[in-house]
């Protein structure tokens, strides 16, 4: 029987017991608020902008009283002076123009049988769309031979004339077949089966077994030596940026199916005049791969918070949008009316500002940013790691984890304050993967390991095109045509800046 001396005890035991259950209480629902906002929320992370345009106040929002009409013209009647994008848009696309003409027993006047002339034209523009046509070329060599040599000597020289090297001996592989079926799988995320059945229906039985085959052939003989010749510019630049992804290979010695193995990211900064992006298939997520792949690299290097780079011998960036992401996903918890007074809030607020320094100093010359982030931003990150350390938020909340996150990678958030080519974020390289990320989403796993190396050859190949403004069935036609006949010493002049590579390959300027 509990006596009333054990009283004090009991309740204490209880209270303690009723603080831990409404602390799990609170821990639960900010566990329900934040899955409901994932599944049926924004994934956006930018705030609400107060002057956004209303849906049905557009017209009084957008509209410039004070603004002058458009210019008029004189011809033979006035008529508005067009100011519009779209001519800007069609004017790198090759016209056709198609005239319609009276025929000449039918120009005479309905009034008085006079002789008409032409005053004008109405133009109007359309967009003609040619559908993918296929068919066969038959390259034929002429071989000749001496007629005199034939009879009078015991050796007749047979001449060839020049004839292209195939992108494939002893296949049916064109240059532009190749080209289509990589663009249509790494660009536009058509898996090879899709590719199959879209060639059945153009009457071609091009199986996706014939397709895959010409993808690695050609991406090991062709697109390789430039992706060596790419890393290698790669390593020498003094900031990149890292991510990887978890990628799904069938057929991997002494692993199940469902294993994860990783497609690893390596690209140039924003300081980088060719923009370079590399690929690399890899079974597993140890550190030894970027290790390994960046050997020769002695620079920064921006990634996320895995602590794989960590353990690299280079200056690793840390990345402090993926900071911040854990303070938004807080703030997702926290009701609307809680929000201005919160230290989530303050947190995202104390960021915000870093970043709208970033802004104003995008175009300033790497020296002088370096300069004024070490006087103005530096000081502000300290002060808000300082003010970070000094909350007592609960390990398990949102708010709590968050805070644990920003410290436990303070050292390399604040690597970004040693030189003024590093960026506060890593942002680069999640957008560099995100066109694997999507395509992974269609074709969802690579047979083999010579096919996940192939398409992390490929994707190289057409990133760092897309990232220099090329167009990437042109340029890939381009090197399959070339590469097969050039010799290793002109390889550089056709890497996607090379002088080497024609204009058509090049995207119109906007």
């Amino acid at each position: 029987m509990k006596t009333t001396a054990n009283w004090p005890q009991i309740v204490a035991e209880k209270e303690a017991r009723i603080a831990e259950l409404e602390t799990l209480v609170k821990y639960y629902e900010a566990q329900f608020a934040l899955a409901k906002q994932k599944q049926f929320g924004s994934s956006s992370e930018k705030g609400e902008i107060p002057e956004q345009l209303g849906l049905f106040d557009e017209a009084e929002n957008t509209s410039a009283p004070k603004q002058p009409e458009p210019a008029l013209e004189e011809l033979s009647y006035t008529r508005r002076k067009r100011t519009g994008k779209r001519e800007a848009d069609l004017s790198g696309l090759p016209t056709e123009m198609v005239e319609y003409k009276l025929p000449e027993n039918e120009q005479y006047c309905s009034v008085c049988d006079g002789a008409l002339h032409e005053m004008a034209q109405n133009t109007r523009r359309e967009l003609e769309i040619i559908p993918a046509q296929v068919k066969v070329i038959e390259r034929k060599q002429a071989v000749y031979s001496c007629r005199h040599c034939e009879k009078h000597s015991d050796h007749t020289p047979i001449v060839k004339a020049p004839l292209p090297e195939p992108a494939i001996k002893g296949s049916l592989a064109s240059p532009s077949a190749v080209a289509h079926i990589m663009h249509q799988k790494y660009v536009m995320c058509a898996p090879l089966y899709r590719q199959e059945q879209d060639w059945q229906r153009q009457g071609v039985a091009l199986n996706r077994q014939t397709m895959a085959n010409w993808v690695i052939r050609c991406a090991e003989d062709w697109l390789e030596p430039l992706y060596e010749r790419m890393k290698t510019q790669l390593l020498a630049h003094v900031v990149l940026h890292a991510d990887e992804t978890v990628l799904q290979v069938l057929r991997e010695p002494g692993k199940k199916a469902n294993t994860n193995s990783y497609m690893w990211l390596y690209r140039t900064s924003g300081e980088a005049k060719h923009p370079i992006v590399l690929y690399e298939y890899q079974p597993t997520r140890s550190s030894a791969h970027p290790r390994r792949f960046l050997e020769h690299f002695k620079g920064y290097l921006h990634t996320d918070g895995y602590d794989g780079y960590h353990k690299l011998p280079v200056t690793v960036v840390g990345c402090w949008v993926h900071m911040r992401r854990k303070f938004t996903d807080a703030l997702k918890t926290v009701t609307m009316e809680q929000r201005a007074n919160s230290n989530t809030q303050k947190a995202i607020e104390q960021i915000a500002r870093l970043f709208h320094l970033e802004v104003l100093w995008k175009d300033l010359p790497p020296d002088e940013r370096h300069q004024r982030r070490l006087e103005e931003a530096k000081p502000l990150a300290e002060a808000f790691f300082v003010w970070l350390d000094s909350l007592s938020a609960l390990p398990k909340m949102p708010l709590g984890k968050a805070v644990q996150y920003a410290l436990g990678q303070k050292q390399w958030l604040m690597n970004v304050y040693l030189d003024g080519r590093t960026e506060l974020s890593n942002n680069r390289a999640e957008n560099s993967i995100r066109p694997f990320v999507i395509g992974r989403k269609n074709w969802l796993f690579c047979n083999s390991q010579k096919g996940a190396r192939a398409s992390s050859v490929v994707y190289s190949i057409i990133e760092t095109a897309k990232e220099n403004g090329l167009k990437t069935f042109d340029y890939l036609k381009f090197l399959f045509e070339t590469v097969p006949n050039a010799t290793t010493g002109k390889l550089d002049t056709l890497l996607p800046w090379g002088e080497a590579v024609p204009e058509q390959c090049r995207m119109s300027p906007k």
